[in-house]
């Protein structure tokens, strides 16, 4: 029953709509289903490795000391809001969208997107203490939540990279640019202005 709970607050947290699922659905619109399966693919990563650092401990160091905080901060929200200027200045283009972005580059955003974000570690902690009870680390629990956010951020990428949806981003590319840039603009803000409770 505790590893159920933990799954549950696991994909609550993961699939709920947010910078990596914004990035996702971005990526997939704009250069295709390869690019949003690669940048899916870092955010897992990111997360995987987060999961691995709070059952090691190292969440918890993150998420109480101030220091800690701090750093993931300022690198998480700075890599938003550089987003946010990536997605403006394409919004701003009079012509053709920006050149695609291949899978490396692609799979390094959602990566460094991640690993910069100190609310991933938070979403862990409450995972990993609801699915272990006694107190020790759940591993199994690490493993089942890294593949759940793989399988998450993979149907995001399917789903943006349907034909009707990239027409449609296509027809509308200045206004999606626009808004997601005020997205990841205002996720950077909340970002470096979060006090750092759960």
């Amino acid at each position: 029953m505790s590893a159920l709970a933990a799954l549950g607050t696991f994909l609550v947290a993961a699939g709920s709509p947010g910078p990596a699922t914004l990035a996702v659905a971005g990526a997939s619109m704009a250069s295709g289903r390869r690019a949003g399966l690669a940048l899916g693919a870092g955010l897992a990563v990111g997360l995987a490795v987060w999961g691995v650092a709070v059952g090691l401990g190292f969440g918890a160091l993150v998420a109480q000391s101030p220091v800690f905080l701090t750093i993931f901060k300022v690198i998480g929200g700075g890599y938003l809001l550089y987003l946010a200027w990536v997605s403006a200045r394409s919004a701003m283009a009079n012509h053709a969208p920006p050149e695609a972005m291949n899978s490396g580059r692609a799979f390094r955003r959602g990566l460094f997107l991640n690993l910069g974000n100190p609310k991933a570690a938070l979403a862990w902690i409450a995972a990993l203490a609801l699915g272990s009870g006694d107190g020790a680390v759940g591993w199994g629990v690490v493993a089942a939540c890294a593949i759940l956010g793989a399988v998450i951020y993979g149907a995001y990428a399917l789903a943006f990279a349907l034909g009707p949806v990239r027409g449609l981003y296509t027809r509308a590319r200045r206004g999606i640019e626009a808004a997601t840039a005020g997205l990841f603009a205002l996720a950077g803000l909340r970002l470096l202005t979060w006090r750092g409770a759960p």
